[in-house]
């Protein structure tokens, strides 16, 4: 178990030095939505490309901790090329790990398992589920800046 943290410290570390998916905005854009953690000072801006109920294209900008981003960094590769309801399906799934202690799917979870860690430090799982509030509110249109409080 102790070798796995590792590796998932590693996969964490990994995409907050490089983040996927970030600082450029999808060229046919047609989707944003801005959140904030007020505890913390995590600002991420999700945007995307969804049409015909396919998520085309999705980027993050802004600023976080290291969690945040490596969240949105992850969130961004697994949604690019899903549908709305995988998005939203995956969304709940990470929710029910991160917040109400259900087991983990790892299969489906993939890469996203790296984030798991994360509900051992309760004050850290809302930096890793601000990325996540953010593309859903992207996903559903909503211009309303979203917040962990």
């Amino acid at each position: 178990m102790h070798d796995l943290r590792e590796l998932y410290e590693e996969v964490i570390l990994d995409h907050n030095r490089s983040p996927r998916n970030f600082g450029r905005r999808p060229a046919e854009c047609n989707r944003t939505a801005h959140g904030h953690n007020p505890l913390c000072g995590d600002q991420v801006e999700v945007s995307m490309t969804f049409r015909g109920g396919v998520i085309e294209d999705i980027s993050f900008s802004g600023e976080g901790c290291a969690i945040s981003t490596a969240s949105a960094s992850l969130m961004t590769q697994a949604l690019k090329g899903r549908s709305g309801e995988e998005a939203q399906s995956l969304f709940d799934a990470m929710h029910a790990v991160l917040v109400n202690d259900e087991p983990p799917d790892l299969e489906r979870l993939g890469k996203l398992g790296a984030l798991l860690g994360v509900k051992d430090f309760p004050m850290r799982v809302k930096c890793a589920t601000l990325p996540w509030h953010t593309m859903g509110a992207a996903l559903a249109g909503r211009d309303t800046p979203v917040t962990t409080e």
